[in-house]
């Protein structure tokens, strides 16, 4: 009973720490007015971002730039890029729980937080590219029928909602433990956390099998889709997470060490390096193979009868993941300020690329008739997303705004009157 009155109070304290102007671990007197501003241009752009949802929802998806041909989109693509995000995490915890490197184990709580925003966006970005959002109760077990174990879709629904819960549980376990004053128990916290890492990798692995499990989509069926699905992963979700890192120890009183930073930047340096390579591998194959499958790559790389319109991103996001590379592979940049911000920097945008522009326009273009329909998104689609990243900021930040003072210690149960 007791337990259960500390888990109300360690709830409503948490929501007193998200509305208060100044949280007790900021070292800024400016800190509440930061706080305030950002979560009022969050919320501005939550609301811009319903609104045109609702537009969407009410004219259908013509408001799109979506069509027959081009049927997955910006929507998708920012939901397979998230999916990675999400199993950025495992980057940490492999380090920290595997090897036992104890100067990272301070911010793996920070993965798991992120994972679960991610995990949140990825729900919102399929919902709003679906025309019958309310139709989702087909998916509830006993109620609708998931239609396993042939359907691909249904895998994806259990393992992503089964990944978001383990986090769940991951976090509220620690941060409750942590705001009573204990120790979270190896026998419970352990299992789960390394739990964690198969989860991590089947999340994107399931989703990539989504992509390559298409026969009529030549330029998605390849069998190491997978891998250079996770390989990015484990580039963009830590870029996310090292300037995340750096945020919150200018700001606040976390001490996140410099030797955490740098093995983070150094694993995204190795991440990278099998990432090209996959991609690499896939040129080579389509170019010296030179078969009409060929047609995909070559309107994402040099353009078909003039038709380039997401040539010269390609050629951007090489650039940048080339450059991020470079920059983290050399001791000296990944330990300069400048320059590890900047690499994270364009791996973000590397990979965002690669992962939208770079997998779904190429694989539907042309199409199976050999249509060639030039896609862009729409204003409508451009709002929305921002919307959707919005709620993702507003709850990452939510999260830390509890997180930080139980970590540092600043925010505990009250103990027990005595009579």
């Amino acid at each position: 009973m007791n337990t259960l009155r500390q888990f109300g109070h360690f709830i409503t304290g948490s929501l007193r720490l998200i509305v208060r102007a100044k949280a007790p671990h900021q070292r800024l007197a400016a800190g509440g007015v930061l706080y305030y501003l950002w979560v009022g241009l969050l919320s501005l752009a939550v609301v811009v971002g319903l609104v045109t949802y609702i537009r969407q929802l009410q004219e259908g998806l013509i408001t799109t730039s979506m069509r027959d041909q081009v049927s997955w989109a910006f929507y998708i693509g920012n939901f397979t890029f998230l999916v990675g995000v999400a199993a950025a995490a495992v980057l940490l915890v492999i380090p920290a729980y595997v090897y036992h490197w104890k100067p990272i184990k301070e911010v793996v709580i920070l993965g798991e937080l992120l994972a679960i925003s991610a995990l949140v966006m990825c729900g919102l970005f399929v919902t709003v590219d679906i025309g019958h959002p309310e139709r989702a109760w087909h998916l509830i077990p006993l109620i609708g029928r998931l239609n396993l174990p042939r359907s691909l879709l249904a895998w994806d629904v259990i393992v992503l909602n089964g990944y978001l819960a383990l986090n769940l549980i991951i976090v509220t376990y620690l941060l409750f433990t942590l705001y009573r004053g204990k120790q979270p128990r190896t026998r419970i916290f352990t299992p789960l956390v390394l739990l964690s890492i198969p989860a991590a990798i089947g999340i994107h692995t399931v989703t990539a099998f989504l992509y390559n499990g298409i026969p009529a989509r030549p330029f998605w069926n390849s069998a190491i889709l997978a891998p250079r699905f996770i390989a990015s992963a484990f580039c963009s979700g830590p870029a996310v997470l090292l300037i995340l890192m750096q945020l919150l120890r200018r700001f606040t009183h976390f001490h996140i060490p410099n030797e955490a930073i740098w093995k983070i930047a150094e694993l995204m340096a190795y991440a990278m390096a099998v990432n090209l390579f996959l991609l690499g591998a896939e040129v080579f194959k389509e170019y010296y193979s030179n078969t009409e499958h060929l047609i995909h790559m070559r309107y994402m790389f040099t353009g078909i009868n003039g038709q380039t319109a997401i040539v010269p991103y390609m050629w951007i996001s090489v650039f940048c993941s080339i450059a991020a590379f470079i920059l983290f592979l050399i001791p000296a940049t990944r330990r300069n300020v400048v320059t590890l911000n900047l690499g994270c920097l364009l791996i973000w945008a590397g990979v965002y690329i690669e992962k939208g522009m770079g997998l779904v326009i190429p694989g539907l273009t042309p199409d199976t008739l050999g249509e060639i329909y030039e896609y862009f998104p729409s204003r409508s689609e451009i709002l929305i997303s921002i919307g959707i990243f919005s709620v993702g900021f507003l709850l990452f930040t939510f999260m830390i705004r509890v997180a930080t003072p139980i970590m540092l210690g600043q925010f505990r149960a009250e103990p027990p009157s005595k009579l």
